[in-house]
């Protein structure tokens, strides 16, 4: 018997059960707090909040802000601040509008029937917005210039080159298979969202066997078989009841109707369909996944962590840190041009409105998912938890008839109460 197997059967200081399991208590406190909330506005709702429609929208909303909030991350942690995310999207949304609706029909003869409209499009995006986010970053880390001067400089720059580049004017109809990665035109319906269900329940479970036998080849201390066993049910549970939840989301009938209809065909009598889970749901938990892998099994993770931690030391020990602040910039400016392309399908055109207070939306679901402004900490899960958290605040004081200037006001009032919680929290776990 090893070391690491005669810990779980050794006899020693009685634990608590979230200690047993090794829960992050931060974490565990923000989804108590997005519970509460949930459960709140469903009542204040009268049951309106947690249907399955509901939440099928909450989700797709989330999405765009979730993804810039994976990069803001890695900015925040190496104590910077990106104010133009939200301006950068609009104008690689801008860019990518007139490029299938103007130049690849014009130049190219690509229309939008043709399959690769679609993805010469977002190539375009995210050249650009990869672009633009490393000439900020140049602007940051070799000329020495404020992260905050060079990106509050680029909010206004860069609202307005996209809105020059359309003229002021909402650009649309966009590319029907474009239109698939904004959510309602594009999910994978019941059939498929199960199989997603499963394969993504088989990959945690593999995750906490795989980890258990690395802790172990280590020699380190490993939970009781019970706690992986309890662990696993929750995960699969929290998985499959997300699927549940969105394949009882059905298309509407009439809308079935009119596809049939198009089709030269008759709908069946009692003939149902559900949308299942939206394929830009999946695009942010692949992207989740990367940067979560980045961030934790990758050189350029422990050099942005330890960055963030002592930039000083971090320059001292032959880390880059201006090539590295180029590199952290560049990811920002294409997790952009993504969000531009769910954000743009979502509406289904580009309007000049779009990405509006996206920046300040996307800072406070990385500071409320745990990302400390002072640098060094901060998890991509839980500032993917922080951007379903705003989103549901808003939606749900929407829902409940509250008007916008005081749906601002809650939010900012909630961004500080969260900082202040993560101040407090920090000085008494001895991490400040």
């Amino acid at each position: 018997m090893s070391q690491s197997d005669a810990s779980d059967l050794a006899p020693g200081k009685k634990r608590s059960l979230i200690h047993t399991l090794e829960l992050d208590l931060r974490l565990l406190g923000m989804i108590g707090a997005f519970v509460v909330l949930c459960i709140g506005f469903d009542i204040a709702t009268g049951g309106r909040f947690l249907t399955p429609r509901n939440i099928f929208n909450l989700t797709i909303q989330t999405v765009s802000v979730a993804i810039m909030a994976t990069g803001m991350v890695f900015v925040i942690v190496t104590r910077h601040i990106d104010l133009s995310v939200g301006a950068l999207l609009a104008t690689c949304s801008a860019v990518m509008a007139m490029t299938q609706t103007q130049f690849l029909p014009n130049v190219l003869g690509l229309g939008f029937e043709h399959w690769l409209t679609p993805w010469v499009t977002i190539a375009v995006g995210l050249a650009v917005g990869t672009l633009i986010g490393a000439f900020n970053g140049y602007l940051i880390g070799y000329l020495t210039i404020p992260a905050f001067i060079v990106t509050l400089g680029g909010l206004l720059i860069w609202r307005n080159v996209g809105w020059y580049l359309t003229s002021g004017k909402t650009i649309g109809p966009l590319d029907q298979t474009f239109m698939k990665f904004g959510g309602i035109n594009g999910t994978l319906g019941a059939t498929g969202s199960w199989i997603v269900g499963l394969l993504a329940v088989a990959g945690a479970i593999y995750g906490l066997y795989a980890s258990r036998n690395n802790k172990k080849r280590h020699g380190f201390t490993v939970k009781p078989l019970w706690a992986e066993g309890v662990l696993a049910g929750i995960i699969s549970a929290a998985i499959l009841g997300f699927v549940a939840v969105l394949n009882a989301y059905e298309v509407p009938t009439r809308k079935l109707k009119r596809i049939f209809e198009a089709q030269g065909e008759v709908m069946p009598e009692g003939y149902t369909q559900s949308y299942g889970i939206p394929i830009s749901v999946l695009l942010l938990i692949a992207i989740a996944i990367a940067m979560t892998i980045l961030a934790r099994r990758t050189r350029l993770g422990r050099y942005i962590f330890a960055t963030g931690g002592n930039p000083d030391a971090a320059e001292l020990s032959g880390i880059n840190t201006r090539l590295l602040t180029v590199k952290i910039f560049a990811l920002v400016g294409a997790l952009c041009a993504i969000s531009a392309v769910v954000a743009s399908a979502r509406l289904g055109n580009h309007s000049n409105d779009i990405g509006t207070l996206d920046e300040l939306r996307v800072i406070a679901a990385a500071v409320i998912g745990g990302t400390a402004l002072a640098g060094g900490v901060g998890t991509i899960h839980g500032a993917i938890l922080g951007a379903l958290i705003m989103q549901s605040l808003q939606s749900g004081m929407a829902m409940v008839g509250v008007d916008a200037p005081l749906q601002n006001i809650v939010v900012g009032a909630v961004l500080v109460l969260a900082v202040l919680i993560d101040i407090i929290y920090r000085k008494r776990t001895g991490e400040a």
